[in-house]
């Protein structure tokens, strides 16, 4: 599966609009994360534990907006976008979308 936050993929013609497609996951908090948390922000820095937790979800958002888009028989998702939301305190959203294709070429 092709997907790109580009309108066009290179080398290839857009034959069929199948639609929109999304992927999302919402994610929580661990304690330990956010005891690691409280600390870092008494000195700044990086929260490395949040920027892992947010980079794996963002990989499952990814993956459910790839099966949504293979589900509808498309070859690529074209045009991706990227959204979070805070859904209740110590939870946010990452959600992805795109608009699914057949290529030909």
């Amino acid at each position: 599966m092709i997907y790109s936050t580009t309108e066009t993929i290179p080398g290839k013609d857009i034959t069929e609009i199948v639609g929109i497609v999304t992927g999302n996951v919402v994610q929580s908090k661990h304690i330990g994360r956010d005891i690691m948390a409280g600390l870092k922000s008494i000195v700044g820095g990086e929260i490395r534990g949040y920027t892992e937790m947010l980079t794996d979800a963002r990989d499952v958002a990814i993956q459910r907006l790839a099966a949504s888009a293979h589900e509808k028989g498309a070859d690529a998702v074209i045009g991706i976008r990227f959204t979070t939301s805070s859904i209740m305190d110590g939870s946010s959203e990452i959600m992805v979308f795109g608009t699914a294709v057949k290529l030909r070429g």
